[in-house]
């Protein structure tokens, strides 16, 4: 599968599976890829700002676990 194409899929599944964190090893065997081509695409999504590096080692989305970015609840005001 071309670069652009590896990236766009992965891509998708994050957005697909919320709250989606995985180690290097671990997506290299869920989506069946070697460890330079895993490597290349979370640098890209990185890269983008979609995909960060937590200290654990886990990969996953810039935007988990951020509450500023869920809408809150108006109270009406009469």
């Amino acid at each position: 599968m071309p670069h652009q194409a590896l990236v766009e899929h992965v891509r998708a599944e994050f957005l697909e599976m919320p709250g989606l964190q995985l180690t290097l090893e671990q997506a290299q065997r869920f989506w069946g890829i070697d460890r330079v081509a895993c490597r290349k695409v979370f640098d890209s999504l990185i890269e983008i700002g979609f995909l960060c590096v937590r200290p654990n080692g886990m990969y996953g989305r810039v935007t988990e676990g951020i509450d500023h970015l869920r809408p809150q609840p108006v109270k009406a005001t009469l």
